[in-house]
């Protein structure tokens, strides 16, 4: 093979490696069969296809499974950063990068609600989606109900499996409800859990309320306090003030209602 050639299947070594098929591999057939130019170049442009159609539908089905909206999609690309201020808004600009998933720093969005918070994590689960990472959204109160289920059926072990295998965990709403001591428990588990995992990962809250005041809704505070040392020992939280984004497409349409005017009484007519 000529050096273009040989570049060209150098090029194409991780499609190749998609489907188990090493470069060396590739190299004997094309030397096997006296492959021309034009044959190894369409070769390469079919194993280009079918990667990228492969990396399309393990996106289409992370996105399919990680409960995030879907018909419509929270992205980085449909959030107004023209409405956030701030010296560091370069670091909210740059999450899209996922450079804090890859450094194993969890994320915390504080502030009122309307504000952005849930778009801005839901973003960040779509991008790791799109880069072929698993992400998962829950709600705090999903969270409880199904760790409350988990324990009444015994079945512990096999949620925090499926709680801790995600690349990134989307917890919204914290602060909304409460969580008896043996729930609190099992969070400190799910938390260290992650804590230990290899692999790129982190977590994700949303919130109203100051991580300083997360304890008042837990009913443990040792395992409370072990889960929040782990949660931000490195963490980068955003806490967004100002007022709701909501109501910007409100219509207001001013109307006024007068009494009804009075009924004509129907004519009679006279007879002859």
């Amino acid at each position: 093979m000529n050096n273009t050639l040989l570049d060209t299947v150098a090029a194409c070594s991780k499609d190749l490696m998609k489907f188990g098929f090493s470069v060396e591999e590739f190299a004997t057939l094309v030397q096997e069969n006296n492959m021309t130019d034009a044959e190894v170049l369409a070769v390469a442009k079919v194993f280009e296809h079918l990667k990228a159609k492969k990396d399309s539908s393990t996106v289409d089905f992370l996105l399919r499974t990680s409960r995030l909206p879907l018909k419509v999609p929270k992205t980085f690309d449909n959030f107004d950063f023209s409405r956030i201020t701030g010296k560091n808004i370069d670091k909210l600009r740059n999450l899209s990068t996922l450079s804090a998933l890859y450094a194993h720093k969890n994320l915390a969005f504080i502030g009122k609600p309307g504000t952005g918070k849930t778009h801005l994590a839901q973003a960040f689960g779509r991008a790791c989606c799109e880069h072929g990472m698993k992400a998962y959204f829950i709600k705090m109160t999903e969270l409880r109900d199904r760790m409350t289920d988990a324990r009444r059926a015994g079945r512990e072990s096999t949620l925090l499996a499926a709680l801790v295998r995600p690349s990134c965990l989307i917890i919204d709403e914290v602060g909304h409800c409460e969580f008896d001591k043996e729930s609190t428990r099992l969070f400190f588990d799910m938390v260290d859990r992650r804590y230990q995992k290899d692999g790129y990962y982190n977590m994700v809250f949303t919130s109203n309320r100051d991580p300083a005041q997360w304890q008042e809704n837990f009913c443990e505070n040792d395992s409370l306090l072990c889960a929040l040392d782990r949660i931000f020992d490195d963490a980068i939280v955003f806490s967004i003030k100002g007022e709701s984004f909501r109501g910007r497409r409100l219509e207001t349409v001013s109307l006024r209602s007068s009494a009804a005017s009075p009924t004509a009484a129907p004519s009679q007519k006279s007879g002859i």
